[in-house]
């Protein structure tokens, strides 16, 4: 806003100038600049990060059908980048109150996408996982979608629910329904991580909502026990567990830990200010999906301690500004609005502790991209889509407290 001096020097008039005030135009700006730039500088760093940690793949017969081309993943994800601001501006100029009619029918349609990617010669498998579909540019993954669709939809059930958030039958079990058929169909993929993202989005959600809060103490505990029993009873996520507890013994150093003794050792190298961008030995074969999954180690290696701190910086005011601009929502009366931007501040802060811990040796190994700044079109896509929808809540923030409508 402008400041005016309340006195003028030569007798000059005080309503004149409150006049001379009240005539000039605000000059907050129309939408967080800062948003926006951060936003681009964590894609804009990954997409050098990307290029640093996949140089090396075509000299690997998984990779033999790239030939000579050590761009290939660079190029890609200057195209993925380049749609997903496409994409975000477009996002941008849709009302909130449109994201909210929309809600429960692109749950729906997102999840008939999920039983789809599951159908034989329509899902496109990738290491023993079906979870994308072929769109020929890219790979889309139904999953990305659900993220965002499910801040959407669990922050509009909250609001048509809010007089049933202390009661269980209907506070609670049609979200609870909604987001079983969820994770039935995510573990069919598999896909545990993004169903452990979901559940977080949703009851996440539910608790800023004000849903009761013994029923919410007693739900987080089934849950843990839900969680735990997929483990237990699969043998492969089992195996993983036990190798997480104990990376350097000998045979899962060689098998099930592999990748995270490998995270390991690339961080350690890095020590404080790192060992030199693209000077990574770890990316030479030795990490498997350096670029994707394990890109923070890559960050690690070559950008040390200094590195990987400016990331966390980043990350940790992307998810406090969306909080902000949640509480800023509430406060002027827009429920909807305030619980989908916290909800998408969850989302991106969830997805980025678990890439980050297991990158560390803090969780076990998870298939879990990081936000923004992994390869993959979904991931970057779904990521801007959500951040558009959190910058357009911004403004019409803005917009209301300027005495505006929406």
């Amino acid at each position: 806003m402008a400041f005016q001096i309340p006195f003028s020097f030569g007798g000059g008039s005080n309503d004149a100038v409150a006049a001379a005030s009240a005539a000039r135009p605000s000059r907050m700006m129309e939408y967080d600049q800062l948003l926006v730039w951060v936003t681009v500088i964590l894609m804009l760093f990954g997409m050098v990060m990307v290029y640093s940690a996949s140089i090396a793949l075509p000299d690997s017969p998984k990779f033999s059908y790239l030939g000579n081309k050590t761009s290939y993943f660079l190029v890609r994800q200057a195209l993925f980048i380049g749609i997903s601001l496409l994409a975000g501006l477009l996002v941008f100029r849709i009302p909130i109150a449109t994201w909210q009619r929309m809600a429960p029918l692109m749950f729906v349609a997102t999840l008939l996408l999920l039983v789809v990617v599951l159908v034989p010669g329509v899902g496109v498998s990738v290491n023993g996982s079906r979870r994308w579909l072929s769109l020929k540019v890219f790979n889309l993954q139904p999953s990305e979608i659900m993220k965002i669709v499910a801040v959407l939809y669990a922050a509009d059930f909250t609001v048509r629910k809010q007089q049933y958030m202390h009661k269980l039958t209907k506070g609670f079990m049609p979200m609870a329904v909604a987001m079983g058929v969820v994770g039935m169909l995510l573990l069919l993929e598999p896909d545990l991580g993004a169903f452990g993202v979901i559940v977080c989005i949703s009851m996440g959600i539910l608790f800023l909502g004000g849903f009761n809060m013994v029923w919410f103490g007693g739900i987080g505990a089934i849950l843990v026990l839900v969680f735990t029993s997929i483990i237990a009873l699969s043998p492969f996520r089992r195996a993983r567990m036990f190798a997480y507890l104990d990376p350097w013994q000998e045979g899962n150093a060689l098998d099930k830990a592999y990748q995270l003794t490998h995270s390991l050792i690339a961080f350690g190298r890095g020590e404080i200010f790192g060992v030199g961008l693209g000077n990574s030995v770890e990316k030479l074969h030795y990490l498997p999906e350096a670029h994707t999954d394990f890109l923070m180690a890559v960050i690690g290696e070559e950008l040390g301690l200094v590195g990987v701190l400016v990331v966390v910086g980043l990350f940790y005011w992307l998810v406090k500004r969306a909080f902000d601009i949640g509480r800023q929502a509430i406060a002027l009366d827009q429920t909807f609005a305030g619980l989908a931007a916290k909800g998408i501040g969850i989302w991106i802060g969830v997805q980025t502790f678990i890439n980050m811990g297991v990158n560390l040796g803090l969780l076990p190994t998870k298939g879990l991209t990081l936000p923004l700044m992994s390869y993959g079109g979904s991931g970057v896509l779904f990521n801007c889509v959500g951040l558009a929808i959190l910058l357009r809540i911004d403004y019409e923030n803005r917009v209301r407290m300027r005495g505006g409508r929406q």
